[in-house]
């Protein structure tokens, strides 16, 4: 399916260990993974405030259940991207734009896109026009 962002998309869950998330509904002024839609993927961030432990990743949203599938888990608290285990505590999830799959135009007016790991500039990217003149710095 689709890789989809929302915003204002919070919810909690009390799931414990590595596995998918059953999420208890969205928190007040938010709205549900519901609107990512079944069998779609988006960015994900778990944050447990209790622990003192957090994940960043790309889940599936499964509307069966309300379940998020920690699909990849692109950063975590331990500086690695293994899933956290995480405790049966009450922990945020939210749906989030990592910085590391940001693309953002930079102070130079030129714009930085990640790809592989490594940063890269692109100048003067014009987006719905004609290419061709791109050049990598």
């Amino acid at each position: 399916m689709a890789l989809v962002v929302a915003d204002r998309v919070k919810e909690t869950s009390t799931t414990a260990g590595t596995g998918t998330l059953t999420l208890a509904g969205a928190v007040a002024g938010f709205q549900s993974f519901a609107v990512i839609g079944n069998g779609n993927t988006t960015y994900y961030t778990i944050v447990d405030s209790t622990a003192n432990t957090w994940e960043v990743g790309i889940g599936t949203y499964t509307s069966s259940g309300t379940t998020l599938a920690r699909t990849t888990v692109l950063a975590n608290s331990s500086g690695n991207t293994s899933p956290i285990s995480f405790a049966a505590n009450s922990k945020d999830v939210f749906a989030t734009y990592p910085a590391g799959k940001a693309v953002y135009q930079d102070s130079n007016g030129r714009v930085a896109v990640s790809y592989n790991g490594a940063s890269s500039t692109v100048g003067s990217l014009n987006v719905g026009g004609d290419a061709s003149g791109v050049t990598e710095i």
